[in-house]
């Protein structure tokens, strides 16, 4: 008996120090991902910084990874439809086009950036590394405008109206922030990641001429077609339309040379 009760004192106080040894331990892994949190801007703070031109900043910047060139745009309806429904013959009419192109961001719901801003002045300086003899391009938010009158036949039994697809250099990358105070031991984040390609800036092509460079065409429509109600309802209001050659069997797209497209000055 008095040999017993030695050992199995000491082997109850092994376990007790075991257990005190584990507790810090324990306790300091669960604090660590706790700091490395604290603080880090997330890609949408650093997007709402950068829109913002935040005072915290120390620089913020569109950094491209890829790029390409004669991108089309949204297919729009850029002149007043004309009616020659119930008829037999063709009919000459005379439209009014007018359009305007102007430097685009794609990013967040209702993100914007002052040309007066560092993203800004980022954009800019990107669009002047895309900007060549063959290619110019608007590099700043100015709008440059297309807008001139035409005579042209719509089709027996048809609406008709102008479409057009600007052409636009697609550059695409992500945003770099860099914040005067650092945040979890760091001052440079990015949005949505570093290397990402889902930032899309799209810069107009203009012609040498100051026209807008893109796709022009006079659109005929059969009436009384689902495609022409359609059309005829949404009156002048925006909307989605199908592209050149894409707006079935009712429809009959001409393009337009953009030779016979006088220049604009608007």
């Amino acid at each position: 008996m008095t040999t017993r009760t030695p050992r199995a004192r000491r082997h109850r106080g092994r376990k007790k120090r075991i257990t005190l040894a584990l507790a810090p331990v324990a306790a300091l892994a669960v604090i660590v991902p706790l700091m490395n949190q604290a603080g880090a801007a997330t890609p949408s703070e650093v997007t709402s910084d950068c829109a913002a031109d935040s005072d915290k900043l120390e620089n913020c910047e569109f950094v491209d990874v890829q790029f390409r060139a004669n991108s089309l745009g949204p297919n729009q309806r850029v002149s007043p439809v004309t009616q020659n429904c119930g008829t037999t013959t063709a009919a000459t009419s005379t439209f009014s086009v007018s359009t305007s192109v102007t430097r685009t961001i794609q990013l967040e719901d209702g993100f914007t950036a002052g040309a007066d801003t560092k993203l800004g002045n980022s954009f800019f300086e990107i669009g002047l590394k895309f900007s060549t003899s063959e290619i110019n391009i608007t590099r700043d938010d100015k709008t440059t405008g297309l807008a001139f009158s035409r005579s042209d036949t719509v089709q027996p039994d048809s609406i008709g109206f102008f479409m057009w697809s600007a052409k636009r250099t697609d550059v695409s990358g992500f945003l770099k922030a860099t914040y005067k105070e650092a945040q979890d031991g760091q001052k440079v984040f990015f949005a949505p990641r570093e290397g990402a390609t889902s930032v899309h800036v799209f810069y107009p092509q203009i012609l040498k001429n100051g026209t807008p460079d893109g796709r022009l065409w006079l659109r005929n429509v059969k009436c009384g077609t689902p495609e022409a109600n359609g059309i005829q309802n949404s009156g002048n209001s925006l909307r989605a339309e199908p592209g050149f050659g894409e707006g079935g069997d009712n429809a009959t797209d001409v393009e337009i040379p953009l030779s016979e497209v006088p220049a604009s000055a608007s």
